[in-house]
């Protein structure tokens, strides 16, 4: 093979918007997309090279497994050779599940659990002191401690929380000489026994003896006790008739109370299993949220369960049909105080601290209290090799910038980048071989300070013998990859080319390549020559002490565009998202937020609104397009009606609607496409084959304003729209501020499940752009230039100016240097993350915070400003 051939090649790749698009793959390299939104990059990254891989192992999967897994749509290219298995690292990927979290997607929890188990020193949770173990003898003259007179039964417990039939143990039970046992709560006879539900978990306790409590009993009562002891190793459990139940256990039981531990094993410790979960709130942390099984009939006879929802029963926080998930106030168990664990699980002990403290730590904090520990000599040996793995695993943690989440955090509450940079913690973890990873910005959310801690392990996954791709726009990255890949020339329909391919200096030496322009100096997000002063009045929050806030006091110029910096974990969104905009949406909205804590805030009656502009997604079904989003469509449904054809045939906008009957196609309901559940993976999008996608019916269609058709207005750009509807003021200033946020690749009627976050976060932009602005609003936007490319980070500055320049206040959460030198103020949070930050190093204009010793940003400033 030539050398040119080793790698993946791509031949003739047509996915999306791509225009026939080959390129070859170096294995074993870094490999970066890069290209304006929109251009393209993720059609390639994930949709052809990832899904391809995808395909083909399931391909390699049985005919019975592939008959669950049929419809992996084969990817639009001509042909790819070279594939290794390919697994992807994205944003969407982490689980919204309210059971999934830091802990267990990272396995550091699995860890903790096993350590608890093997080495945790159990206490009794009445009187906090180790419990003990007792010797028959003791167990013995405790029982003869009860009242004269009382029955009972010995029983020895032989199985707790076991599946299976269980039918041969009773008839060895009963050949022993064994008459009755206690299955599930209820006795039965021996002789007489049926197997048990194979599937279910089952409690047995055998009955050794029925017993009254008499003077002359000692000897018989001795003889059940070590019979019971020697059945169930170590264990026996004396039940009243009243149904009290006593544990015994020559292992371990409290001297005072006698409290005994039931077999300390990891799954004590899970929260996801019901022997280690609170009983009020079933492992959820919460009783806000209940859980519903939702089961279907099989075809084998008896019912399947098909998933697990979580109905949310707390307060709601504003009264919108369409809330987005996230917003949940969850107040904690009453019992188990959000531990999500028993008492039993909370009172195993290391070194004074329960697993469920130790959950709560930040990460650094954990892997210093984990490196201090000190075993005894018996338990040296398997704490070692656990603890080994634990610190391991934290070490990458820390290393990819996460270090200040505690493995309690629930993973539905981490950021895009968060969420994608803990799963890269645990591939690193993992050392596979020979894996195509493929990622989508890993950088996102994180301070240029760590850029080089998360290429560095980037660079040991490669050095491993895995080929990296990535999609990825900030130059650090795109200066550290091997082969740099840039798609262009424009977004959307005018992009899907390959613009330059080469080294990162072979790009910058490519007059073709617009990134490459901007890597080597020649275009640049230019420094603005005044910074504005503000309009004199502000914003004071004091006291804000959310998190890790260590009562911070924000003094915010209005009128200006600010600047919120600091490294990843500095307490930026507590301060800004948590407490600034939720006291600010109470205030003016009347929302059920309940704001972090803080002592008081000035200066509300300087703003008459607040706009958050976040990057949750506009829309969670297909049926949701950007152009409902921003009041676009319903003025073009009432054009399409208005037009003399449609009066003729008494035609209402709702019949240009593809989410009514009447207008939209039946087979597929309006969508286009129709859906098909998969059993194992997630469900699949076929077109429709009655409209081929188009969405409306045949009489819909014979529509036409200017010789196009409803559906033919859905196809277009937005900058194609933008020509088409100049006559038309009102739709023309919707789809011209579209365009402005740099969106006119995006077709109308595309499904906002497509839009990547940055998308959905401009497509937002516009809706308020396109309102007549009071010039006394504050806009917060977090994090805008997640997704963007060079260019569009100028496109979004110069926007975000003209905001400011009209007299609003913008602000923005921002790691992106280019973005924060063009602030009129900069808030610099730090010094550091976690514990170790929540205080506000620097204010001021740039210049003067890059003058601060103290400040992260302030070094990064320096370099940009020159």
């Amino acid at each position: 093979m030539s050398q040119s051939e080793d790698g993946i090649v791509v031949k003739g790749a047509k996915e999306h918007n791509l225009k026939d698009v080959s390129v070859v793959i170096p294995r074993n390299k870094i490999t970066v997309f890069t290209g304006l939104s929109g251009s393209g990059k993720s059609s390639l990254a994930f949709d052809t090279v990832y899904a391809e891989g995808q395909r083909r192992y399931v391909e390699s999967l049985s005919a019975y497994a592939r008959n669950f897994l049929e419809q992996l749509k084969k990817p639009d290219v001509d042909s790819i050779t070279g594939l290794s298995p390919a697994i992807a690292i994205d944003q969407k990927s982490v689980s919204t599940n309210p059971r999934s979290t830091v802990g267990t997607v990272t396995e550091i929890y699995d860890y903790l659990r096993l350590l608890f188990a093997k080495v945790g020193v159990p206490e009794c949770p009445i009187h906090h002191i180790p419990v003990a173990s007792q010797s028959p003898q003791q167990i013995v003259d405790d029982i003869l401690k009860k009242s004269m007179g009382t029955k009972f039964y010995v029983l020895a417990p032989m199985a707790s929380g076991k599946k299976g039939e269980f039918l041969a143990e009773f008839q060895r039970w009963a050949k022993k000489g064994f008459v009755k046992a206690k299955v599930d709560g209820k006795m039965i006879e021996l002789d007489k026994a049926t197997k048990l539900a194979k599937t279910k978990t089952h409690d047995i306790d055998l009955v050794v003896d029925q017993l009254i409590l008499k003077d002359n009993l000692k000897l018989r009562l001795s003889e059940s006790i070590n019979t019971a002891i020697s059945m169930a190793n170590g264990r026996v459990i004396i039940e009243t008739l009243s149904g009290e139940r006593t544990n015994y256990s020559i292992h371990s039981a409290c001297p005072i109370c006698g409290y005994s531990y039931p077999d300390i094993e990891p799954r004590l410790f899970s929260f996801n299993n019901p022997r280690g979960a609170c009983g009020t709130c079933h492992g959820l942390g919460t009783i806000d949220l209940v859980e519903e099984e939702q089961f279907s009939d099989s075809e084998v006879g008896g019912k399947k369960l098909d998933k697990v929802v979580y109905k949310y029963k707390g307060k709601k926080t504003s009264d919108d049909d369409d809330e987005e998930e996230e917003e949940m106030v969850l107040s904690a168990c009453p019992d188990c105080h959000g531990s999500r664990l028993k008492t039993e699980a909370l009172n195993i002990k290391i070194k004074e601290k329960n697993i469920a403290e130790l959950s709560d730590m930040a990460g650094t904090e954990l892997r210093q209290w984990i490196s201090k520990l000190e075993w005894k000599a018996k338990d040296q040996l398997i704490a070692d090799k656990i603890n080994k793995q634990i610190q391991s695993r934290l070490d990458y943690l820390i290393r990819v910038g996460t270090g200040y989440l505690s493995l309690s955090r629930p993973s539905r509450t981490l950021s895009g980048g968060e969420a994608q940079r803990i799963r890269l913690a645990t591939q690193v973890g993992s050392s596979l071989i020979g894996v195509l990873y493929v990622m989508d910005e890993p950088s996102i959310g994180l301070h240029p300070r760590d850029h080089h801690r998360l290429l560095n392990i980037i660079g040991e996954l490669k050095d491993r013998g895995n080929t990296i791709l990535l999609v990825e726009h900030d130059e650090d990255t795109i200066r550290y990859a091997d082969f740099v890949v840039d798609l262009g020339p424009r977004a959307g329909v005018l992009g899907g080319e390959m613009m330059a391919q080469g080294t990162p200096d072979q790009l910058a030496a490519n007059p073709r390549s617009l990134t490459g322009k901007y890597l080597n100096g020649e275009m640049r997000i230019p420094v603005p020559e005044k910074r504005r002063k503000g309009n004199g009045e502000f914003l004071i929050l004091s006291g804000a002490t959310g998190n890790n806030l260590q009562n911070v006091d924000l003094k915010l110029p209005l009128g200006t565009f600010t600047a919120v910096t600091g490294v990843s974990g500095s307490g930026k969104s507590t301060l800004i998202i948590d407490t600034l905009y939720k006291i600010l949406a109470k205030h003016f909205y009347k929302a059920h937020v309940q704001a972090s804590p803080y002592k008081k805030i000035e200066g509300l009656d300087k703003i008459d609104k607040v706009i958050d502009i976040n990057q949750r997604p506009i829309g969670r079904t297909p049926r949701s397009t950007p152009a409902t989003y921003v009041a676009l469509f319903p003025m073009i449904r009432d054009l399409f009606a208005n037009l003399p054809e449609s009066k003729l045939r008494g035609y209402e906008p709702g019949r240009f609607s593809f989410n009514v009957k009447g207008g939209r196609c039946e087979t597929c309901m309006g969508h286009g496409q129709i859906r098909v559940e998969m059993h194992f993976l997630s469900d699949v999008f076929v077109t429709c084959d009655t409209c081929l996608g188009r969405r409306y019916n045949r009489e819909t269609l014979n529509i036409k304003y200017k010789n196009k058709s409803i559906a033919d207005v859905l196809e277009m750009s937005v900058g194609e729209a933008l020509e088409f509807f100049r006559n038309h003021p009102q739709i023309y200033r919707k789809l011209e501020t579209l365009h402005r946020v740099g969106l006119d690749y995006m077709t109308l009627g595309q499904s906002s499940t497509t839009l990547s976050g940055g998308e959905a976060q401009r497509v937002k932009l516009s809706k308020e752009l396109s309102r007549r602005g009071t010039g006394k609003t504050m806009y917060i936007l977090d994090e805008p230039t997640t997704g963007l490319h060079f260019d569009d980070v100028r496109k979004l500055v110069e926007l975000i100016q003209e905001l400011a320049t009209q007299g609003n206040t913008v602000l923005v959460i921002e790691h992106n240097m280019e973005v924060v030198k063009a602030a009129d103020h900069v808030i610099d949070l730090g010094p550091d993350g976690g514990s170790a930050g929540g205080e506000i190093v620097a204010t001021g204009t740039p210049e003067q915070v890059a003058k601060v010793a103290r400040s992260e940003t302030g070094r990064f400033l320096k370099a940009v400003l020159k």
